[in-house]
C-alpha cells in the first residue's frame, strides 16, 4: 500500500509482482497512477456485528494474529482490534479503534503500537473533507492536515482490522468503480475494483460462500494489486497482498487446506498428486458419456503468478470452463494449483519455469498411470507463460504425446516484457523522452537480473521485485532454443484480440515449430475477436477486463484443441 514519509506502521516496500500471461501485465519500470472518475457513492450494506480473529501469513508462515470487533452503536460503527505480528515486522498493536457514522463517514481513528520497540501513537479526527492527525513517536509529536473525500475509508498500514470498513463498502460496489482510501496519516489514494467473483472457500471443516473483490490501490509510486474477500454477512474473510507476500485470513478461512472454488463442473473430482517432495492439489474432470474404458487425457498448465487450478482472471474461471468443454468432447482433463498456491505444497520464492515444468511432468506421469486413461494419448495445454512450461515439460517427458500452446509467447521473455512495456507506455501517452527513460531503466533491470551485477542507480524496491529466480528464468526462456528439442506434434491457438501476447507470437511459434527436423507438422489456429483470457472482447486491452463480467471462454478454443487431437491421434475424443 501507500508509503510516504515515515508511515505509522511500516512494512517493506514491495511493488506489485511482475506478471506475464493470464494475469494483468505492467512492466516493473512503469510506475504510474491510474486515473478515473469517482463512482457514485452507494450506501454500504449493514454488516453483522461481532468479533473475529485474523491470522497473518508472510511468505506462507504464520507470523501473528489480530483480534477484531465490529460493533453497531447508536452513533454508528466502531471497529476495534489488538494484535501482534512477529518478524520481519515486529508490531505489537495495543489499541486500534475507528469510529464511523451509520453511513460510513469516518469520525475518528486511534492507534497505539510498538513498532520494532518504538512507541507510536496516531490520532486522527475527520471532517467531511479533512483529516487532522497527530503522530507521536517516542514522545515527539507532529501534526498534519490532509484533504480527503467524503466517506473515505481509513486504512493505517499494517492494521488489518481496519479492512472491515473496506469490506462493508465493497459489499455494494461494482466492478470498474472506485472508492477513496485514506492511508492514515499519509495521504488519500483511490482503490479501483477490477472484478467481483463469487468464490466458495472449501476446507476440511468449513465451507464459506464469499465474494472476492480484485482491487488495485492506486499509489503514487505505482498500482498495487490485492484481493479482498467478504462473506454473506458483509464481514471480512480474507485479504491477499501478493506483492508483499502477505495473506490475512479469518480463523475459519485460514487453514492451509482451504481452497478457493470459483467454478464446479458436474464431473469434477478433487485429487492429490505426488510431486517432487510435496503434493499437488488438482481437479479431474471426466467425460459424462459412457462407452470407453480408457479416455485420452489433457493436462492444463497455468500462466504466471499465483495461479490456482481454475485460472480465474477478472471473474472468469478460464481452466474450469475449458475443462468442462474438453470433457464434453471425450477427454479426461486435469487442472491444478501451482506449487505454493491454494492447496498445493511447495514454495514459490525459489521456483523457476523449469521447476514448474517438473511439476507438469509429475501431473502427466500421474494421469498416465490411471486405469481410465489411454496412456498413449496424454497431451499438455499451456496457457500464456504456461506455454513455455509445457514446452519444457514435453522436452523432458516422453509420456507427453502432444502439445497445445494457447496465447503463448513466441519470443524470449526479455523481449516480451519490453514489448508489453512499450504497449503500456504508448497507451499512457507519455512524451517520447519519458517513454525512452522508462524503457532504458527496464533494459538495465533485465540485464542486471540475468548478469547478477549492474544494480547501481536502480531503486531498491525495483530490485527486490525483479531479482528473483522466476523472473531470471522467464527473461532467459527462448522458444527458438527449446522448440527444436520438442519432438511431439504442436498446435498453437491464438486469440486475435490478445494485447498481452499479440497474434504475431503465434505465427512465430508456428514458424519455429515447422522448422523442426523429423517431427510431425505444427498447426496454428487464429480465433477472431478473442482476447488473452480466451473470451470474446471488443478491444482486447487489459483495461477492458473489468467490463467482461458474465463472459465465458470462447467455445472455439476447446473445439480447436479437440478437433486437432482427433486428427493426429485418430481416437474418439
Amino acid at each position: 500500500m501507500l508509503h510516504l514519509a515515515r508511515p505509522l506502521v511500516a512494512r517493506p516496500a514491495s511493488p506489485r509482482a511482475i506478471r506475464v500471461g493470464a494475469l494483468c501485465v505492467h512492466s516493473i519500470a512503469v510506475a504510474f497512477l491510474l486515473s478515473g472518475a469517482a463512482a457514485a457513492q452507494t450506501p454500504a450494506a449493514e454488516p453483522a456485528s461481532g468479533p473475529s480473529v485474523l491470522t497473518i501469513f508472510f511468505k506462507g508462515t504464520n507470523i501473528g494474529r489480530e483480534q477484531v470487533t465490529l460493533a453497531r452503536t447508536s452513533s454508528g460503527w466502531t471497529i476495534s482490534s489488538t494484535g501482534r505480528q512477529g518478524p520481519p515486522f515486529d508490531i505489537t498493536l495495543n489499541r486500534f479503534e475507528a469510529k464511523y457514522t451509520p453511513d460510513w463517514q469516518p469520525a475518528e481513528l486511534h492507534v497505539e503500537a510498538l513498532v520494532r520497540n518504538e512507541s507510536v501513537t496516531l490520532s486522527t479526527s475527520f471532517g467531511v473533507t479533512t483529516a487532522i492527525s497527530e503522530v507521536t513517536r517516542n514522545s515527539v509529536t507532529n501534526g498534519k492536515t490532509d484533504q480527503v473525500s467524503a466517506r473515505t475509508i481509513a486504512l493505517p498500514n499494517g492494521v488489518y482490522g481496519a479492512y472491515e470498513a473496506l469490506a462493508a463498502r465493497l459489499s455494494t460496489a461494482e466492478a470498474g468503480s472506485e472508492l477513496p482510501v485514506y492511508v492514515a496519516p499519509n495521504a488519500e489514494i483511490r482503490v479501483k475494483i477490477r472484478s467481483v467473483t463469487p468464490v466458495t472457500l472449501e476446507g476440511p471443516s468449513a465451507t464459506i460462500a464469499t465474494r472476492r473483490y480484485d482491487v488495485t490501490f492506486q499509489n503514487p509510486s505505482g498500482p498495487f494489486d490485492a484481493s479482498v474477500s467478504i462473506d454473506a454477512r458483509h464481514r471480512l474473510v480474507r485479504v491477499e497482498l501478493p506483492a508483499a507476500s502477505l495473506v490475512i485470513a479469518r480463523d475459519d478461512a485460514s487453514s492451509v487446506a482451504m481452497r478457493s472454488v470459483t467454478a464446479r463442473n458436474p464431473n469434477d473430482a478433487d485429487v492429490t498428486i505426488p510431486a517432487n517432495g510435496f503434493n499437488i492439489a488438482a481437479t479431474l474432470t471426466s467425460p459424462s458419456a459412457p462407452g470407453r474404458l480408457r479416455h485420452p487425457a489433457l493436462v492444463l498448465v497455468g500462466g504466471s503468478g499465483p495461479t490456482d487450478r481454475d485460472e480465474t482472471v477478472a471473474g472468469i474461471p478460464i481452466f474450469a470452463e475449458l475443462a468442462r468443454a474438453l470433457a464434453d468432447a471425450g477427454y479426461i482433463v486435469v487442472r491444478y494449483d501451482k506449487r505454493g498456491v491454494g492447496q498445493s505444497g511447495g514454495r514459490i520464492e525459489s521456483a523457476t519455469i523449469g521447476d514448474y515444468a517438473d511439476d507438469a511432468v509429475a501431473v502427466v506421469k500421474w494421469i498416465a498411470s490411471r486405469r481410465d486413461v489411454d496412456r498413449r494419448h496424454v497431451a499438455v495445454a499451456g496457457h500464456s507463460e504456461g506455454g513455455a512450461v509445457a514446452l519444457l515439460a514435453a522436452q523432458r517427458e516422453k509420456k507427453i504425446a502432444a502439445v497445445t500452446l494457447v496465447a503463448a509467447p513466441g519470443s524470449t521473455g526479455a523481449d516480451l516484457i519490453l514489448e508489453q512495456q512499450r504497449h503500456v507506455l504508448d497507451r499512457m501517452g507519455l512524451p517520447d523522452d519519458q517513454k525512452q527513460q522508462k524503457i532504458e531503466l527496464q533494459k538495465k533491470i533485465q540485464t542486471a537480473v540475468v548478469a547478477g551485477t549492474g544494480w547501481e542507480n536502480v531503486p531498491p524496491e525495483l530490485r527486490k521485485q525483479a531479482d528473483t529466480p522466476w523472473f531470471r528464468s522467464l527473461l532467459l526462456f527462448d522458444p527458438a532454443a527449446t522448440l527444436p528439442k520438442v519432438k511431439q506434434p504442436i498446435l498453437i491457438v491464438q486469440g486475435d484480440l490478445d494485447t498481452q501476447v499479440p497474434p504475431a507470437h503465434a505465427d512465430r511459434l508456428a514458424q519455429l515449430a515447422r522448422a523442426r527436423k523429423n517431427t510431425p507438422p505444427a498447426e496454428v489456429v487464429h480465433i477472431p475477436g478473442v482476447n488473452h483470457l480466451l473470451v470474446p472482447a471488443t478491444t482486447g486491452e487489459v483495461a477492458e477486463y473489468t467490463q467482461l463480467s458474465g463472459k465465458t471462454v470462447s467455445p472455439q478454443v476447446a473445439e480447436a484443441i479437440a478437433a486437432w487431437l482427433r486428427k493426429i491421434w485418430g481416437v474418439i475424443g
